[in-house]
């Protein structure tokens, strides 16, 4: 299990990533998630990480709540209990309802399934589908 670093006993480069999430987030520094806290032991990764998020979560042509989904998805498929509660989170606070949520696992569970099928099947790559 990760050692978790409270925002007031992080490094100066720990406490300026966590300050600029709580920043744009409105929110307290000291109320931070728990994968900060995690990674406030490795500055590095934590910059790196944090500047990653910002970017492909930024307004774009996908709205924040397909980008949710879509992290939600993968985190699903990768089977991250964090992730899974922090994203299905975000993504309810972003306007997924029950009924999209069901609607969302159905499609999530349908390509897992999918997925198996044409990897234990060894199914080849329909011609039409390669990129040309």
């Amino acid at each position: 299990m990760a050692k978790l670093t409270e925002y007031k006993d992080m490094n100066p480069r720990a406490k300026a990533v966590v300050e600029g999430i709580a920043k744009a987030r409105g929110s307290d520094p000291a109320n931070i998630n728990n994968v900060w806290k995690a990674l406030a032991r490795h500055p590095d990764t934590m910059e790196r990480f944090a500047t990653e998020m910002r970017e492909v979560m930024a307004p774009g042509k996908l709205d924040a709540l397909t980008k949710e989904m879509i992290y939600l998805a993968v985190s699903i498929a990768n089977q991250c209990d964090y992730c899974i509660n922090s994203h299905g989170y975000m993504a309810r606070q972003k306007g997924m309802t029950d009924e999209m949520f069901g609607e969302f696992m159905a499609v999530v569970l349908a390509a897992q399934k999918g997925n198996k099928i044409a990897t234990a099947y060894r199914v080849p790559v329909d011609a039409a589908f390669e990129e040309k």
